[in-house]
């Protein structure tokens, strides 16, 4: 069952009682695919997310928390979506890089953890190689001091566009759809070199995160990515 709004509340909470996070759910477009981890220790599936660092911007965080939990690069996804905040440009946006969802979670006793979450989705094969990878899985792991996050979703692409750049030619010449690569050994702590990271179908994805609000934000990140493409496929009529 999908997960409901809570109902708004009053709460002050002074900077030291406060710790402000990012979660992020990765699509790998062109095969309707998305990034879950596994606790190989505790057994259960989950969507990378954690801390944001003293002066990171948030949807830097996320991305940054999606790569070092689960190995996969990955940048923020411009989307439709409905949301309370002002368009100093005087638009409306039709495509924002909001939190597609929020959480307000007890981290103590007297203490309160705010959780955003993100629509992301892999980055492309020039991308990929612009940090140095090669193409296949090597262990690059990158500190927080030294993560650098890839460019920003561009501005005039389409989608359709973003997935025929993951279309590639194997080396005898037959075409096929470029695999993400993952890379070992981006946890930052010993609890994170547990985890484990699969490409899942968009279904297979909600049933293992099912119970959570997870799950509900890989369904509302996929539905926006489908609203998207029907938006720019309109356009192109």
């Amino acid at each position: 069952m999908p997960a409901q709004p809570s109902a708004p509340f009053y709460g002050n909470y002074p900077s030291e009682k406060l710790t402000i996070g990012a979660g992020v759910v990765i699509f790998h477009l062109a095969s309707q695919r998305v990034v879950v981890c596994y606790h190989s220790q505790d057994r259960y599936w989950f969507l990378p997310k954690g801390r944001r660092n003293a002066n990171e911007e948030t949807r830097t965080a996320a991305e940054r928390e999606g790569f070092e939990e689960s190995g996969y690069r990955n940048r923020v996804l411009p989307l439709p979506m409905k949301h309370r905040q002002p368009d100093p440009d005087g638009g409306p946006e039709r495509f924002v890089t909001e939190p597609i969802w929020t959480q307000m979670l007890p981290l103590t006793t007297t203490s309160q953890y705010m959780l955003f979450w993100y629509a992301a989705e892999t980055v492309l094969k020039d991308v990929e190689e612009s940090y140095g990878a090669a193409g296949s899985n090597s262990n690059s792991s990158q500190s927080t001091r030294t993560y650098a996050p890839p460019p920003p979703f561009p501005p005039d692409l389409s989608l359709k566009a973003r997935i025929e750049q993951d279309s590639v030619t194997s080396g005898t010449g037959e075409a096929m759809t470029y695999e993400p690569v993952w890379h070992e050994g981006t946890g930052v702590d010993e609890e994170e070199l547990l985890y484990r990271s699969f490409l899942l179908p968009v279904d297979d994805a909600i049933r293992k995160l099912q119970g959570s609000v997870m799950g509900d934000v890989v369904r509302r990140g996929w539905e926006g990515v489908k609203m998207r493409m029907e938006m720019e496929s309109q356009d192109s009529v």
